[in-house]
């Protein structure tokens, strides 16, 4: 394939691609948050009434099962990931997925911070997932559901058990509202609102399961307990937590912006058009790197490919050849040139992951954005590949 040497004539709409924050939802404007309770007590009725109404909505969205509770918690997915791990771990031993950056940090804190000595971290490198067989349904067990930073999606809960002795704590902070999860067999799952529905960062939701609720009444951790990790009070479930009584004062802006993007995802259709849309922006980039000799996916295979945070590498031959260094400043032109020109933010990979580009494929952004950024990423690489390259192509 020649490479363009021309500047594309389309720019996308929205040329924002950023993997957290993400994109708002399309048509989105400040007027979204005029209705926000601002200068409100967040305990006063009429607040606490629109946090209890994200919940709510959130659940309905999600279709989590009527059984299973849903807070509001401080400090986005990584507070509602930590609430979770010192507040529940200990009773058994552990098994910790660690195939990317972010599931890589909570295997570190299971092993150097909580100290839990029997903990298994089973790792993979960026572009595959650990070998799900040696899991052990006697083990808690510690995941990912979307690596954020490598692309790589947990395809199906198929792999856990049914009958399993262990709790399953999925950060699926990029994965919610863009996959179907397996509710029968998780009993954590977190997200954050900057995600998959475009809201503001800051706040976390915590889903947790009966089996996670009991564990929560039945297991007093061996170490203090912070206050805003505390789920229960005297041995029992805080339920006001369940019921928009947060455990420190959340944004009402922040409220209003979330409550604005669920809104807006009920109007399209639901949690099958939020996966719908997400699956169509991955499938539009799919196309284009299969024709592409330059580019590819870091997932290694197909229905591992995340449809959310798409991670791509440079594969020609004169990149692959140069050091990691190299590489990764190869990538960072790339990114660069396209900012300047206006076609694509915030597109760099993460700077854990190996050197690359990384395209938002969430459910807020559109499809023709996507199709627009594509034929500039030609352009781009065209600019950087020496003369060789060009040559040759």
């Amino acid at each position: 394939m020649a490479l363009a040497a021309a500047r594309p004539d389309v720019r996308p709409a929205n040329p924002h691609f950023s993997s957290g924050p993400c994109a708002k939802r399309p048509g989105w404007s400040l007027a979204a948050l005029a209705p926000a309770l601002l200068g409100r007590s967040h305990r006063a009725r009429e607040p606490k009434a629109r946090i209890a109404e994200v919940i709510a909505r959130s659940r309905a969205v999600l279709e989590m099962p009527a059984d299973w509770r849903l807070a509001v918690v401080p400090a986005s997915d990584t507070g509602a990931v930590e609430m979770a791990l010192w507040s529940l771990l200990g009773p058994l031993p552990v098994d910790v997925l660690a195939f990317e950056s972010f599931s890589q940090a909570w295997a570190t804190d299971i092993v150097k911070q909580l100290k839990l000595p029997a903990t298994r971290v089973l790792e993979a490198p960026y572009g595959r997932l650990p070998d799900l067989a040696q899991v052990s349904p006697a083990h808690d067990v510690v995941l990912a559901w979307n690596g954020t930073t490598a692309g790589v999606r947990i395809p199906d809960g198929d792999w856990i058990a049914a009958d399993r002795a262990g709790l399953v704590i999925a950060d699926a902070t990029s994965a919610a509202f863009a996959m179907r999860l397996p509710w029968d067999k998780l009993d954590v799952v977190t997200w954050s609102w900057q995600k998959v529905l475009g809201g503001e960062a800051a706040h976390g939701m915590l889903a947790l399961s009966p089996r996670a609720v009991a564990r929560l009444e039945s297991h007093k951790p061996a170490w203090p307990m912070p206050k805003i990790f505390r789920l229960t009070s005297g041995g029992k479930l805080n339920e006001g937590l369940f019921a928009g009584e947060t455990i420190n004062t959340p944004s009402l802006l922040c409220v209003e912006d979330a409550l604005d993007g669920l809104r807006w995802a009920e109007r399209i259709g639901g949690l099958p058009a939020l996966i719908a849309r997400s699956e169509a922006n991955l499938a539009a980039i799919a196309g284009f790197v299969a024709s592409r000799d330059w580019i590819d996916f870091v997932a290694e295979v197909p229905a591992t490919r995340s449809p959310t945070s798409i991670c791509l590498k440079l594969t020609a031959p004169w990149v692959t050849a140069l050091n990691t260094d190299g590489q990764a400043k190869v990538a960072k032109e790339i990114a660069a040139m396209l900012e300047r020109e206006g076609a694509a933010l915030d597109i760099g990979g993460h700077r854990d992951a190996p050197p690359g580009l990384r395209i938002w494929g969430g459910a807020t952004v559109e499809s023709d954005d996507i199709a627009a950024v594509l034929p500039w990423l030609d352009w781009a690489y065209a600019q950087v590949a020496p003369a060789a390259a060009q040559q040759a192509a």
